[in-house]
């Protein structure tokens, strides 16, 4: 599949191919959805804690004595029965995600990918190199692909400093290192802007 590279103001320059076994496959819908469920799980920050009753201070001496008061047993304060006593089966410290094969991973990228590629929603630009941090170029930029009210998710090789710092205040447009991509920003985006460079890389790492 050729794909048109465009520069920054916009105009057609050349086209570029590419990869099938990247972005030609059956999308496969079962396992985009388990991703994303276990990306978005992961998200989550997962510190919410309470305190036991091993954790609560004081109770270390019996209220009172076995038997014979007429009151109910009772051998600390801080039971969990008691008023200021420590908490039962209440939240802890941890993480929500799950495991998931590397390979399945790539192939739900790849198959995000496909589908974006067969609804024409990818645009090559040649490079994205900003001389100063301004994100008025970087709308511009937007603005000349027909692109300046959609969601954006723009890829680049490398650490593209400039670029990212620009993206910053833009509400619909997220930046990303192209080895970085993760399938969730890929999914919520509504068209994927990649370099040159950036393509090359994805091709590489996702190939």
């Amino acid at each position: 599949m050729d794909v048109k590279v465009y520069n920054k103001e916009g105009a057609e320059v050349g086209t570029v191919e590419l990869r099938p076994e990247v972005f030609e496959l059956e999308p496969n819908e079962a396992l985009v959805h388990q991703y994303i469920v276990n990306y978005l799980a992961r998200q989550r920050q997962g510190n919410a804690d309470t305190r036991t009753r091993t954790d609560v201070r004081g109770g270390g001496r019996k209220p009172w004595r076995q038997k014979g008061t007429g009151r109910a047993r009772a051998g600390t304060i801080r039971s969990p029965l008691w008023r200021g006593g420590g908490t039962v089966f209440g939240p802890h410290p941890r993480g929500y995600g799950s495991k998931m094969p590397r390979k399945m991973k790539q192939q739900a990228i790849r198959s995000v990918l496909s589908d974006k590629a067969r609804a024409e929603r990818i645009r090559v630009v040649e490079d994205l190199q900003l001389d100063e941090i301004k994100t008025r170029k970087v709308l511009g930029i937007l603005t000349n692909l027909d692109l300046q009210d959609k969601k954006c998710l723009i890829l680049d090789e490398g650490r593209n400093e400039q670029l990212h710092l620009s993206c910053r205040n833009l509400p619909r447009v997220t930046y990303s290192r192209a080895a970085l991509a993760n399938g969730y920003d890929l999914l919520n985006a509504d068209y994927v802007v990649i370099t040159k460079a950036g393509l090359d890389k994805v091709q590489e790492v996702f190939g």
